[in-house]
């Protein structure tokens, strides 16, 4: 009832006479015939407006009122972990006791060779 109100406040500050020329002109413009077919295309309009609005309007409510969001199933994941490996040592001391390699002697200084050049200052 209040929507109504509000809807027809324009009119408060319309006065009778106004209202009556407002009219007069109307029918004048449409006819006596015609005058009951506008009125009911109007009125329809007017419905149809409203359910339009109460649509949005409670979509909107029902937006705001939904505080939880959508759940969806989660998978868990499976993580295989293999068992530690047990690494047996490929050498062991008592073969470390024992030359791996000869070794390495450097060789005999050859006296043949020149001794390098010194550049020139």
């Amino acid at each position: 009832m209040s929507s109504l109100l509000l809807s027809l406040a324009f009119i408060e500050g319309l006065g009778g006479g106004e209202m009556v020329l407002i009219f007069f002109v109307i029918l004048l413009l449409f006819g006596g015939k015609r005058l009951p077919e506008l009125a009911r295309g109007l009125g329809k309009s007017v419905r149809e407006f409203k359910k339009a609005t109460a649509g949005v309007e409670d979509q909107i409510k029902r937006a705001l009122d939904d505080d939880e969001p959508e759940v969806r199933p989660v998978r868990k994941k499976t993580v295989y972990t293999a068992p530690p490996a047990v690494i047996e040592p490929v050498v062991t001391i008592d073969t470390l006791e024992t030359p791996v390699a000869p070794p390495v002697t450097p060789p005999p200084a050859d006296d043949s060779t020149p001794p390098p050049e010194k550049p020139a200052a």
